[in-house]
């Protein structure tokens, strides 16, 4: 993907958070079973945070496939369209809170010039996943602080797999994680991440320690209806910082933002996502920054919007 390629991050959560769309539960005790309703996961429904009996293959590890089309995705100098398809799954089992996604870009080989996927020699499968350990659980006790109620070891891995290594990139995110307390109906994680980087499409920054990332998470329930289904709001905005990347490079940027607003309309297994996502310096690119790749001079446009609509089945 040269230096115009950059993670899809489907949803951003794929779409999004393993959590629970209710109120927040007290913070675990050592006798207690661990809790499930965190903002970590990120498409998250009231049906799968308290699966009906039978109606999914587990009772605690969600899991669902969706179509998802995407328009002005801004994580590299030049915004991309997508249609992929995407297998995400979600969950907590004791101590071990799970969030991740796997997609096939491009799978029906309808995208813009920008976008390249499995057929068209561009990246197979891209995929990110966001463990979580809580450390509460592995103390037998409730280290609770004012509002922050659960504290976690958390990770979040990114890997494009790409057609070759050039084309490739893997990143680990890993520091500390916690639930807040809102005292509300909204679901709020927070977590706080150093980055280290292996392959980065060839950038300067790779196989090093570069920057951090701030992140938060949050769910908020909207509606109930009569034919079963919900409608949810969920958010997630991740701020890096401190990358290494602009002082070799003036096209690139030391921070960048990504903020994802997500209406999810669910029934027990049917899924209908919309998001509107917004960069600013999406990638580490310098919005409006000029750049040439070998086609010609443009500039870089890494702020602005971007959009996504899916249609997914939870099983």
């Amino acid at each position: 993907m040269q230096l115009t390629s950059r993670p899809r991050a489907c949803f951003g959560v794929s779409l999004l958070l393993a959590a629970v769309t209710g109120v927040l539960s007290a913070p675990i005790l050592a006798q207690d079973k661990p809790s499930d309703d965190s903002a970590q996961g990120e498409t998250l429904s009231p049906e799968t945070t308290n699966p009906k009996k039978g109606a999914y293959l587990s009772e605690w590890f969600n899991q669902d496939l969706t179509l998802i089309g995407s328009k002005d995705i801004s994580f590299g100098p030049k915004p991309s369209d997508d249609i992929y398809l995407e297998y995400e799954y979600f969950g907590r089992k004791g101590p071990f809170e799970l969030y991740g996604y796997i997609d096939v870009p491009k799978i029906l080989g309808i995208g813009n010039s920008n976008d390249k996927g499995v057929w068209d020699h561009g990246s197979p499968v891209f995929m990110e996943h966001e463990p979580r350990i809580s450390i509460d659980y592995l103390a037998g006790r409730s280290l609770a602080i004012g509002p922050f109620k659960e504290w976690y070891v958390a990770f979040d891995w990114i890997y494009d797999h790409g057609s070759r290594k050039e084309n490739r990139a893997n990143t680990l995110y890993s520091g500390l994680g916690t639930d807040i307390d809102t005292h509300s109906r909204v679901n709020l994680s927070a977590n706080f991440y150093g980055r280290y980087q292996w392959e980065n499409y060839g950038a300067s920054n790779e196989y090093s320690w570069d920057g951090y990332r701030a992140q938060m998470k949050y769910i908020v329930p909207i509606a109930s209806f009569d034919n079963g289904a919900s409608l949810t709001y969920i958010g997630f905005t991740n701020h890096d910082f401190g990358s290494n990347l602009h002082k070799d490079n003036p096209a690139r940027t030391a921070n960048s933002t990504v903020a994802t607003n997500v209406l999810l309309y669910s029934f027990t297994h049917l899924r209908f996502t919309l998001v509107g996502r917004y960069f600013h310096n999406g990638g580490n690119w310098e919005d409006g920054s000029e750049l040439n790749f070998g086609e010609g001079n443009f500039r870089a446009r890494s702020d602005g919007w971007g959009y996504y609509a899916g249609v997914g089945y939870q099983f």
